[in-house]
């Protein structure tokens, strides 16, 4: 195994709250790091911290054994996330939202095929995205990390507005990612089962 992502003494206040404090973690290669926890606890913070969209007050972040201050750009040429919004244009149908993705990172086209129908996304390609269901835009944003050429994936409640299939689904595809070298950070406050080796940090 080898160490992708370690966060040192982190700590982060939102106003006057102390969300979290000397919280150490790590992911490996081929590793999912679950962080869970009630409403309100900080999960998303934290993710949005590792990704490096918000400064903690203390401690570090290092991706490859480099610290990702400075070295934004290798990182997120390594990280591809899911938030709550899906992050799509709503007026273009969702092969032009994938191909626009496909200019702002490396991505492979080729696979963009079997990528919409394992999504079960592929009689839906002429539609504007603001006509698919938001479980299909889900789905959407689910292929769009299948097509990106990422080490790492951040996940924010990746099981919002889908179904028990489409959980099933995201499970399924969080195993296929770690078994063939990657790593997953899934912030949830459900239950996820996932066949390979996973850690968990729990926020009060």
């Amino acid at each position: 195994m080898t160490e992708l992502l370690f966060g040192h003494d982190l700590c982060l206040f939102r106003g006057d709250r102390c969300l979290f404090r000397s919280l150490e973690l790590v992911v490996n290669t081929g590793e999912l790091l679950v962080i869970d926890g009630p409403n309100g606890s900080g999960k998303t913070s934290l993710l949005r911290g590792l990704a490096g969209l918000l400064e903690f007050e203390n401690g570090n972040v290092r991706w490859s054994g480099d610290a990702i201050d400075g070295n934004y750009q290798a990182f997120r040429a390594d990280l591809v996330w899911l938030s709550h919004r899906v992050g799509c244009k709503a007026d273009l149908n969702l092969v032009e939202n994938l191909h626009f993705e496909s200019g702002l990172r490396a991505t492979d086209e080729r696979r963009l095929p079997a990528v919409l129908d394992r999504m079960g996304l592929n009689r839906l390609t002429d539609l504007p995205l603001r006509s698919l269901s938001a479980g299909q835009q889900r789905r959407v944003a689910l292929a769009r990390m299948l097509l990106a050429e990422a080490r790492l994936w951040m996940m924010d409640e990746p099981f919002t507005n889908l179904d028990r299939a489409g959980q099933a689904l995201v499970e399924e595809l969080i195993a296929e990612h770690l078994e063939k070298g990657g790593s997953c950070i899934v912030a949830t406050h459900q239950a996820i089962e996932i066949q390979g080796r996973t850690r968990r940090v729990t926020l009060q």
